[in-house]
């Protein structure tokens, strides 16, 4: 009772003062071959320049804050910048429509609209910035579009309310204290697809949130200290922000943010991924799985994938013969399959295999 904590200073500042120099976050680019690696030291002072901004344009505790980005590292800046102060996120889909995202910042009740240019997704440019401006036409109540540069496209600029990040960042400090919260005080806000009714903000807390995201990823998973962490999804769904985000950064892991499709330039786009970076965790959706199989076994078997250890599926059922697929071919029969079943509701995986424990039959 009592008690305080920030999501941010355990997902950051405990790591960048004990291993400052382990990378917290690969980005893979759209194009192969492309990295960033991004240190724990690097990641607290680029979140607490992001939160600084944020302070900049009126935003603090309880405040809402919309975050419509593509899967670059100032989004998951953006998540944390935003937990530091004890501003709450609602980040949505980049692929959602102008009304979609209209109907998520009115309901929430977003002050801030945090955007790129750009996206880049399959070697296909994404106009986010143009969506945004279709989805707060009219909108007063939206003070700022803070919007972060992907590409060179120069998008349309309304004065005194859309700014560049970059040019933002460039005029604060690197340091920021954190806003210590109380355990029932909210994290985020995540609205569910639509595809039953009307779209739901399911509302997150902090310290059950963070606890019970921490716990499963690393139990899950069978997390090791050196271990490269790889879940394909994206942060505008929970998937995302639980274990691309909160739970392997919370972990202190390295985690991987991938900006492409698994089929671009073709099905091999994983596999490059793991032999390039040395993962040894991968987690995807049986959607992706079905598709990459249909490309045949030889795409999978031009890559070594001698680090996998774990394999994962989420988001939907994985038929037996797609788990047998991907255990015999992409595991190799050498790897623990975790299938996980969970909601946006849960945050983290309510039923679920747990590698190195069950057994894989």
């Amino acid at each position: 009772a009592g008690g305080r904590l920030n999501a941010c200073h355990n997902c950051v500042d405990r790591h960048a003062a004990r291993t400052p120099d382990r990378t917290a976050i690969v980005w893979a680019k759209d194009q192969p071959g492309e990295y960033d690696r991004i240190s724990y030291r690097e990641l607290k002072h680029q979140v607490a320049k992001f939160a600084n901004v944020l302070k900049a344009h009126g935003d603090r505790k309880g405040d809402r804050v919309a975050i419509y980005m593509p899967m670059i590292p100032q989004t998951a800046y953006a998540m944390l910048a935003c937990a530091r102060i004890g501003a709450v996120h609602s980040v949505v889909f980049a692929g959602f429509s102008a009304e979609a995202l209209r109907d998520r910042i009115v309901d929430a009740g977003c002050r801030v609209v945090l955007t790129a240019n750009e996206g880049l997704r399959g070697g296909k440019t994404i106009p986010l910035k143009a969506t945004v401006d279709e989805a707060v036409e009219g909108m007063e109540s939206v003070r700022s579009v803070i919007v972060a540069r992907r590409t060179e496209h120069a998008p349309s600029m309304r004065p005194g309310r859309d700014v560049w990040l970059d040019e933002e960042m460039q005029k604060h400090r690197s340091t920021c204290p954190v806003e210590w919260m109380a355990s029932e005080d909210p994290l985020f806000v995540l609205y569910t697809s639509g595809s039953a009714g009307h779209p739901k903000g399911v509302l997150h807390t902090t310290a059950g949130y963070l606890t019970y995201t921490t716990y499963t990823h690393r139990t899950l998973f069978g997390l090791r200290d050196n271990d490269v962490y790889f879940c394909a999804a994206d942060v505008g769904w929970i998937t995302g922000h639980s274990y691309i985000v909160y739970g392997p950064l919370a972990n202190g892991a390295t985690t991987c943010m991938f900006e492409s499709v698994p089929t671009y330039p073709d099905a091999g786009r994983y596999w490059q991924i793991v032999d390039d970076l040395g993962v040894s965790i991968f987690y995807t959706a049986p959607t992706a799985i079905r598709a990459i199989a249909r490309a045949g076994d030889e795409v999978v078997q031009q890559y070594s994938r001698k680090t996998l250890r774990v394999l994962g599926t989420v988001g939907e059922p994985i038929n037996p013969e797609v788990w047998k697929w991907y255990y015999d071919v992409v595991g190799g029969g050498q790897c623990d399959i975790v299938d996980t079943w969970w909601q946006t509701e849960t945050g983290g995986c309510m039923i679920s295999p747990i590698a190195g424990v069950t057994a894989a039959e």
